[in-house]
Formats: C-alpha cells, sequence, structure tokens
C-alpha cells in the first residue's frame, strides 16, 4: 500500500468536524508516523503558502521533487492539502501537535524544518514572510536559535553561510567536538536512519543536500585547521 493510501485512509477516518491536526494524535507508530510526517509537511506547507499568499509553480514541482507522488495519487496529495488550508486551525496549533507527537525525536522535526525550507526556496526567494513563519514553527517545535540559523544558512543563498554556522556549532568550538557533531550528523542523515524515525522513502531526497552541506562545511573547518 502506497503512503498515499494511507493518508487516505487516514483522511476517510476523520470524525465530521474534526480538524486535520487532530490526526496527529493518533500516529505515533509506523506505519502511522510515516503518514503523519508527510500530512505534516504538506499541511505545514499549505499554510506556509498564505504566508507570502502565492502557491507557485516552482513550490508545487518542489514538493514533487521531495514526495513522489503517482499520477493516480494527485487528487489524494491535493485533498490533504485543500484541507489544511480550509481548516481553521493556525499553523502554530499544527506545529505544536506535531511536536506533541514527535516529542521523542526532534531530528524528525529538523526534517520536516528541511522540507518547508526546501518549497520556501523553490522560486528562489526568501520571502520575509516565509522567514517569519519558518521561525515561529521552529519556535514552536522548541528548536533552539543555532540549530534553525544552521538549517537556514544552509538553504538561504542570503544568509551567511559560514561552515561553522552549517554545522551547528562556533569557531572556538574544540575542532574534536565538531568532528564528533559533524560524524553524529552524518549518521542522523543515514536513509536507514531517517526511515526509522519516521520519515518516508519518498522523502529521502531531503537528506541529499544536508549530506553535501555538512560535508562541505567540516572538509572547509578541518583544513583550515590543518592550515
Amino acid at each position: 500500500m502506497s503512503i498515499w493510501s494511507r493518508i487516505t485512509q487516514a483522511l476517510a477516518a476523520l470524525t465530521s468536524g474534526e480538524g486535520l491536526s487532530h490526526l496527529f494524535e493518533r500516529m505515533r507508530t509506523p506505519p502511522e508516523r510515516t503518514v503523519a510526517f508527510t500530512i505534516a509537511v504538506i499541511a505545514l506547507s499549505a499554510k506556509m503558502a498564505k504566508a507570502d499568499g502565492l502557491v507557485t509553480r516552482a513550490e508545487v514541482t518542489a514538493f514533487r521533487e521531495v514526495f513522489r507522488i503517482a499520477p493516480e495519487e494527485e487528487e489524494n496529495a491535493a485533498r490533504v492539502f485543500n484541507l489544511a488550508r480550509q481548516d481553521v486551525a493556525g499553523f502554530e496549533d499544527y506545529a505544536r501537535r506535531i511536536r506533541k507527537m514527535f516529542d521523542d525525536n526532534h531530528s524528525v522535526l529538523c526534517d520536516v524544518m528541511e522540507g518547508l525550507f526546501h518549497i520556501a526556496m523553490a522560486d528562489g526567494r526568501y520571502h520575509p514572510a516565509e522567514d517569519a513563519f519558518l521561525s515561529s514553527v521552529a519556535e514552536a517545535f522548541e528548536m533552539d536559535e543555532m540549530r534553525f540559523r544552521s538549517l537556514r544558512a544552509r538553504w538561504v543563498p542570503d544568509c551567511a553561510s559560514d561552515p561553522y554556522t552549517v554545522l551547528g556549532v562556533t569557531p572556538d568550538t574544540p575542532l574534536p567536538d565538531i568532528r564528533k557533531h559533524w560524524r553524529q550528523m552524518v549518521r542522523d542523515s543515514h536513509p536507514d536512519t531517517m526511515i526509522a524515525r519516521g520519515v518516508p522513502e519518498e522523502a529521502l531526497k531531503i537528506a541529499e543536500r544536508r549530506m553535501a552541506d555538512i560535508n562541505r562545511a567540516w572538509e572547509e573547518i578541518s583544513t583550515r585547521t590543518a592550515a
């Protein structure tokens, strides 16, 4: 059964008048967690679309780059997106419910944020309203400022993206500690690790850019130190 078929089943289980956000309360074990992850990205993407007032073709394409959608499943994906746009619940409510659901694994919240950054940057412009939106989502996720800055530095060209910020460390952090942190980030980005924490196979492309960025940052830092 495809993830989109499972999402359809989840949507069919909604009782009359129940908001989409309440689905997250029920999805705490695989494969429900993979469904919840996908719904989380779709729902918050729909809310983010309201932030800058426009859903562009590039943003739709970006979503398809992260989540492979078969032609016969497009209607299901569109239904989730439209439900999220129409839901009276604000994005803060979505974000808090998602944080509560994945409270045992903050790496999943970073995965969700990466998906949102990927979509936000699809049109080549990082709108101030999108920055405010993503900052608020990060706050609802209880994500520390350094981790959010690390994400933004890797995705937004206009942000200062020195290698220390990319890895979420400071220049005065001892090199052995930076190496340890880098290795942990590499382990967290492994496809098997991501699937185990609820990221669906369709979304593993999220890790490709992350792995390239963190390896490039570590190489730059280690080269500077060696010099």
